[in-house]
């Protein structure tokens, strides 16, 4: 679960980012006492700078005060704000619309995709990553094995309704993506990191598709040919940042050109796609998915 702090965050950037109006504290205050989180408490002077100067830490967005237009409250850098994924995916989950009793009436057909495990510690992590304080996990893999490990968080990610953090683990002498599902315990320290400035998570998954980066996988050139009704799906949800539509038949096909590694996730999500995708290059790859389904449609064809 989210923390209480985090929901009156996100709560806060929100009121002020879909007011049609200016707002001065007084107005902040009454609008939040006639919200479902009043129950956390008031929301005096001291706290809602306290809010505003932890919103600035964990989104970079700043919250400026007007003084020459009556003290009002404002935004100063939505486009910070529209860059930020993290503060995207929380405003979507946890904002509450102004005509909140006509959402309270909806909530039940209003259906998000939940992430069913691993938040527990997801504040810990977060928390963390913003003081760059190592933490001390206790760890177990998916295949059973269990182990201690120290890590400096770098950033964390969903993938497939899952948390991953990653960072460099001590241990292992490099960096790595952990499932935050899979932490049995967590510790933190006051063992103090320093984040390195030449490291952009966003980069760091440039040429993946997934969580999976091995850095000795090369980058290579995939070419795919995506038929009938899938094409549209493929235009609307690409594969990858990269892809480029090439040939294409209305109605029939059209091929889709990379530039990613191969890694297992492009492969489960590949063959995912059945008969309505076919690989053309790399050859090798051609031969290896084609493989995959034979080995697949081998234990179909075996008898009882």
């Amino acid at each position: 679960m989210i923390s209480k702090t985090y929901l009156r965050y996100i709560w806060l950037l929100d009121t002020i980012r879909q007011s049609k109006i200016p707002l001065t504290f007084e107005d902040i205050v009454r609008i939040w006492e006639g919200s479902p989180y009043a129950y956390m408490g008031g929301l005096p002077i001291r706290t809602f700078h306290e809010h505003r100067k932890g919103i600035e830490e964990m989104f970079g967005v700043v919250i400026e005060c007007d003084k020459s237009r009556g003290y009002i409250y404002y935004i100063k850098n939505p486009e910070v704000l529209m860059q930020n994924p993290y503060a995207q995916l929380l405003l979507r989950k946890y904002s509450v619309p102004q005509d909140f009793s006509t959402f309270n009436m909806m909530r039940d057909r209003i259906l998000l995709e939940e992430i069913p495990h691993g938040t527990g510690y997801f504040d810990s992590v977060v928390e963390s990553m913003r003081t760059n304080t190592e933490l001390i996990i206790d760890y177990q893999r998916y295949e059973g094995q269990r182990e201690t490990l120290t890590m400096q968080p770098y950033s964390m990610k969903v993938y497939n309704r899952r948390w991953y953090v990653l960072g460099y683990i001590k241990e292992k002498e490099s960096i790595r993506h952990l499932a935050l599902e899979r932490f049995l315990d967590l510790h933190t320290t006051n063992n103090k990191f320093e984040f390195p400035k030449d490291f952009i998570p966003r980069k760091y998954y440039d040429n993946v598709v997934g969580i999976y980066v091995n850095e000795e996988l090369p980058v290579v050139n995939l070419k795919i040919r995506v038929y009938g009704v899938q094409t549209e799906y493929m235009r609307m949800l690409p594969l990858h940042k990269s892809q480029r539509e090439g040939a294409s038949k209305y109605g029939e096909f059209a091929e889709f050109s990379y530039r990613v590694c191969l890694t297992p996730e492009l492969k489960s999500k590949i063959l995912a796609l059945g008969s309505d995708v076919e690989v053309l290059e790399p050859a090798e790859y051609r031969e290896e998915i084609k493989k995959e389904i034979s080995a697949s449609l081998d234990r179909y064809m075996k008898k009882e």
